[in-house]
């Protein structure tokens, strides 16, 4: 009886708080209250007074929607969320959001607003573990997966991405438990879903089993049962009733997304015994049944402390290597070794960055989706990550984009490695989500984007992105480097390994661009806009393939000194003092050059100035042919900034 009162408070929070915010999803909660306290109090190892711990599981609530839930567990479990932040619920000020997304000092891991997302972060959680713990051993590495999942995680495609990625490289630590509540905001699951969803994860390679989820010693079985699958991930398929206990609202869409009414809630607690009259009553004997989660957690955290100690003490070689993979290493980026009057692409320029990297920097991982050749990312001397080369730091994520980036989040999300994914840049579209969420969360992704513009040429336009470079410039705290040469290039792949606060997109070109001698302007890449070449009259800016057509074109506006800056990275610059700001663009007439969508650029060019770039879709042709009829070539820029500077 005393777990089931630990239960019941589970519910009696759930309601309370989002009765008290007139807002939030109390069904979720009160129905995943069994399992949730099987999972944390039987099996789940973390420590409240530690929450990142390294060798901690790894918890995922990717129904965000059932916050409540997990913020009654953080406080049952003596996490510092407290019960006034319970109390306020969805409120401006608090940690208790609505859907959070990660704040570990409160031990929340993650927990995806947008259903699939934390679906796929888990599993990038667990490839990190896996691989770490190839490197490291399990002395040092030994913890699991664990994640909660609902009816919309599975209906959205990045799900499946996920599972089949996971299926097909055999994790056997991961142990999702699926919330089968067969409701959703409009209804009946059967509105829209059909799924045989044991059979889509058996073909994916996934080990299943079905039970019912308010059962909670056949949570318990199914859980153990778990463990000792070691070469499958696994999916318990919990059938459970949202608002389980509720009299009017148990199994209808209202338990889903609105509070119960006071009368409701007045009921439910009635019929399940519950003799507190108070709302956020928390009896002691729930925090009791929860406090064998900090017991085991700090026995443990302290076990693993002692035997992390002795082994890296016996090791110095494994101690050094632990520290570079925690403590970010020391690297250089060496001359890339290009003759000046080359032309290079910059995604060959950032290969070649990779090579030399991948030898400095050990926890440097990544991959494509299916795009490596083309993207140059594949890492030299190093395996393909897999069941049996665990250790392997090349990822070949399969044309999989969606999961690709939820993928990259867990892995650097989890702690110890520096993961990137690339695709072509037009792709970034289907992973919009994950790079937003990545810069939600300030986690340290690196996203690797080629084929940059309309020069990709002969592919045509629905390859041939335009508004990208916008539309990613628009999602606070992604960085998005676009560098103009080979230089720019190294320093890029140094900024984005250097930056720790969120993410960082580098977009690279398929076509060569000229090397140049930097020299003067080593380093100007990391305060994200530099002058090139100095002016009096006006100022052009230009981004990567375009910053060249800019030199060029200065030299061809006759009676005019134009000041020409490289721009590789605005939010980089826009991080610098404004005294430096002045120093580069003066109070000159300002114009851009880009070959992307002009929108964004206004605010430098301001209403006087010219924002050169393309509106409009492209067209299949060689990138020289379309430099032409696009006006990206010298001349034809020189044409309209001197028309500009004459107006």
């Amino acid at each position: 009886m005393t777990e089931q009162l630990a239960v019941n408070t589970i519910k009696t929070l759930a309601m309370d708080a989002v009765q008290a915010a007139n807002s939030g999803h109390p069904g979720a909660p009160m129905g995943m209250a069994d399992l949730a306290t099987v999972l944390w109090t039987r099996f789940l190892t973390v420590d409240p007074t530690h929450p990142d711990w390294f060798d901690r599981d790894r918890f995922v609530v990717s129904n965000g929607h059932a916050s409540m839930l997990l913020y009654a567990l953080l406080h049952l479990s003596g996490f510092p969320l407290t019960l006034d932040d319970i109390k306020n619920f969805r409120q401006f000020g608090f940690p208790t959001a609505g859907h959070p997304e990660r704040e570990m000092h409160l031990g929340i891991e993650t927990t995806t607003g947008p259903l699939g997302q934390g679906f796929g972060t888990a599993i990038g959680m667990a490839i990190a573990e896996a691989h770490m713990r190839a490197v490291f051993g399990e002395s040092l590495v030994n913890h699991r997966t664990y994640a909660l999942v609902s009816d919309g995680d599975l209906m959205e495609g990045v799900s499946y991405e996920a599972a089949s990625l996971a299926g097909h490289l055999g994790l056997g630590r991961v142990t999702y438990i699926y919330d089968d509540n067969e409701i959703s905001i409009e209804g009946s699951t059967d509105l829209a879903f059909s799924d045989s969803v044991a059979q889509r994860f058996q073909a994916a390679g996934w080990h299943t089993v079905d039970i019912d989820g308010h059962d909670r010693e056949a949570v318990e079985e199914a859980i153990r049962a778990s463990l000792g699958v070691l070469d499958q991930p696994s999916l318990i398929i919990a059938h459970t009733h949202i608002g389980a206990g509720s009299p009017n609202k148990q199994d209808t869409r209202h338990a889903h997304g609105e509070p119960l009414g006071v009368d409701e809630i007045a009921l439910t607690k009635s019929v399940m015994g519950w003799e507190f009259e108070e709302p956020f009553h928390v009896p002691q004997e729930a925090y009791d049944v929860f406090n064998v989660v900090a017991e085991r957690g700090r026995e443990l955290r302290e076990q693993w402390e002692s035997r992390r100690d002795a082994v890296l003490t016996d090791d110095p070689e494994l101690a050094e290597l632990w520290t570079s993979y925690f403590n970010g290493g020391r690297f250089e980026i060496p001359d890339l070794g290009y003759e000046v009057g080359a032309f290079v692409a910059t995604r060959k320029a950032s290969g070649k960055s990779l090579e030399a990297l991948a030898a400095q920097v050990p926890n440097l991982v990544g991959g494509s989706a299916d795009l490596a050749p083309s993207t140059n990312t594949v890492l030299p001397d190093s395996e393909a990550f897999s069941a049996e080369t665990p250790d392997g730091r090349n990822f070949h994520f399969g044309i999989r984009e969606h999961a690709m980036g939820t993928v990259v989040n867990g892995m650097a999300i989890h702690g110890g490695l520096r993961p990137y994914g690339a695709t072509f840049l037009v792709f970034s579209d289907y992973m919009r989500p994950a790079i937003r969420i990545s810069a939600l969360m300030e986690a340290p992704s690196i996203w690797v984007f080629t084929h940059d513009s309309i020069f990709l040429g002969e592919d045509g336009p629905t390859h041939q992105p335009i508004e990208h470079l916008a539309s990613l410039r628009a999602i606070p705290n992604l960085w998005v480097v676009r560098p103009a040469n080979t230089g720019e290039t190294a320093e890029a792949w140094e900024l984005a390994l250097k930056r720790t606060d969120g993410p960082t997109a580098l977009i690279l070109t398929r076509q060569g661009l000229p090397v140049v001698d930097r020299s003067d302007v080593q380093g100007g890449l990391h305060k994200g806009g530099y002058v090139v070449t100095d002016g009096s009259d006006a100022v052009l800016i230009a981004t990567g393939s375009e910053v060249w057509v800019a030199s060029a074109a200065a030299e061809l506006v006759d009676g005019h000194s134009i000041r020409v800056v490289s721009m590789p990275c605005v939010e980089a610059f826009d991080a610098q003092p404004e005294s430096y700001r002045k120093e580069v663009l003066g109070d000159l007439p300002t114009a851009t050059l880009e070959a992307g969508s002009v929108t964004g650029w206004h605010r430098f060019a301001g209403r006087d100035g010219l924002t050169l770039g393309i509106d409009h879709f492209g067209a299949s042709a060689p990138y020289q042919r379309l430099a032409e009829e696009f006006g990206f070539t010298p001349e034809a820029v020189a044409t309209r900034l001197s028309a500009w500077l004459s107006s």
